[in-house]
């Protein structure tokens, strides 16, 4: 019981380690150019919806956008509020 325990623990401590690591890594990289980019694709919620479907049919694979767009909003790339509608989108692009 104490393994399945530590074990989970130690499975979740490195995942948000690995986000953090994404998210420093996203902000260094991508920038001020990135950000206005993604706020101007995402302004209108619709649209952020139709841009999370596309990208998850595009990778076949929510789960990966899912994290791709978490780690931009950890970055400051990304509102929650446009983080929703892409997420909303990559959920329907699964489908």
């Amino acid at each position: 019981m104490l393994n399945i325990i530590f074990g989970v623990l130690g499975g979740l401590a490195l995942f948000l380690f690995g986000m953090k690591i994404m998210g420093e890594g996203l902000q260094k990289v991508a920038g001020d150019k990135i950000r206005k980019i993604l706020e101007r694709v995402t302004r209108i919620p619709v649209v952020a919806v139709l841009l999370g479907a596309l990208a998850t049919a595009a990778v076949q694979s929510s789960s990966a956008t899912t994290v791709l767009v978490v780690g931009f909003v950890n970055a400051g790339l990304m509102t929650l509020k446009q983080a929703v509608g892409v997420i909303m989108g990559a959920n329907i692009g699964t489908t």
